[in-house]
């Protein structure tokens, strides 16, 4: 008999974020979160995505043990702003049962039914910025700290209850000395001189931060004709600037601006903390922010985490000019693979803009979909 308990208090929440913990023991390639951040995350009193957003979380249950748990998320600026009736649902882990993936999406179903919404997609975030999608390739590859892991009885669970492919997302690494450099230091220049741009590097945090809405006002403008795209509210904008910036690596972000030192295009790389974050196993102490530093300072693996360009500069090349810019760090720092976010299949401009580096695809993620009505 498979029960479900609403998430209510603070107990049962670290509960929540625990659970994958125990469903991932001692996988190599599960990659745990900080589990004081994860709980924050759904604390509505400090993440702004609740001020537009709202989600309730959920606990399945048998035999008094916990088997899975779902987050089942509304973000009303899409649902209302944008016309998009959809009920997200992310944070979806759970034992090898049926039984329990489908107890679980009922009440998915049933708060969406009760909203009126016209059909369900996850697993997803509350955001952009949020992890996305079920892993359906590539399981015997380390996970990242900003992307979900899963078993591979997932894919099959979701199509057992009549879910079916919406988005395809591709993620891709390559060699830091992959391609010439010969390919893009020549246009750099040409193309800095044509449009009179210049390079923005940064030493410290201090300098990034009078940069960071403006980053984010072009991060709206760059990816707002994607349908699954919500935009960043000034709220999180300011969340985001406090809680992530002064984290990442200062010569790892790249700013582009032109003669009246307005943002042209931007870049983030982070070091991978992932394997930091399995020595962690979820707690900053006593040990857990040693291991973070330590990856911040000395890993040899980085994650290009976003990149914008103002939409009247791209295809103009002005990628030559961020690739020149991370060669010569990445030369510095001793970087030796390059791993990408998950980006959309659809997405053939920024597979254009990687070809280069003759990029190897080894994990392919997905989100599913089911109407409603």
């Amino acid at each position: 008999m498979i029960s479900i308990h609403e998430v209510t208090n603070k107990s049962e929440l670290k509960e929540f974020v625990k659970f994958p913990f125990s469903l991932y023991k001692n996988n190599p390639y599960w990659v745990p979160p900080i589990i004081k951040d994860e709980m924050e995350s759904f604390d509505t009193n400090k993440n702004p995505v609740f001020k537009n957003a709202e989600a309730q979380l959920f606990l399945a249950k048998k035999k008094g043990k916990i088997v899975g748990r779902v987050a089942a998320i509304i973000n009303w600026l899409e649902v209302k702003d944008q016309g998009l009736k959809k009920m997200r649902f992310g944070y979806f882990d759970f034992v090898d049962d049926l039984e329990v993936s489908k107890a679980l999406l009922d009440k998915v179903k049933a708060i969406g039914d009760s909203h009126k919404l016209d059909f369900m997609e996850g697993p997803v975030g509350f955001s952009n910025l949020d992890k996305v999608g079920v892993l359906i390739e590539g399981f015997e590859h380390i996970g990242t700290m900003i992307t979900w892991y899963n078993h591979p009885y997932y894919k099959d669970h979701y199509e057992q209850h009549g879910f079916v492919k919406e988005k395809e997302y591709l993620e891709n690494k390559f060699k830091a000395s992959a391609a010439d450099p010969k390919l893009f230091e020549k246009a750099n220049m040409l193309i800095k001189k044509r449009f009179q741009l210049r390079v923005l590097n940064f030493s410290n945090s201090d300098e990034i931060m009078p940069w960071v809405d403006k980053m984010f006002d072009l991060f709206n403008g760059t990816y707002a004709k994607l349908s699954s795209f919500v935009k960043i509210t000034d709220d999180q904008k300011a969340y985001f600037k406090k809680k992530y910036i002064s984290f990442i690596n200062p010569e790892y972000i790249k700013f582009v601006v032109d003669k009246d030192d307005e943002l042209v295009a931007f870049a983030i790389v982070m070091p991978s903390f992932s394997k930091a974050l399995q020595k962690a196993n979820g707690k900053l102490f006593p040990f857990g922010f040693l291991h973070l530093l330590n990856a911040r300072k000395n890993s040899k693996d980085v994650i290009f985490y976003l990149i914008g360009i103002r939409p009247d500069f791209q295809n103009k090349g002005i990628t030559a000019i961020i690739f020149n810019e991370y060669y010569h760090t990445f030369k510095e720092k001793g970087v030796e693979n390059c791993i990408r976010t998950p980006e959309l299949e659809e997405n053939t401009a920024i597979r254009q803009m990687w070809k280069h580096f003759d990029p190897i695809t080894h994990k392919r993620r997905r989100t599913y979909r089911k109407n409603l009505v």
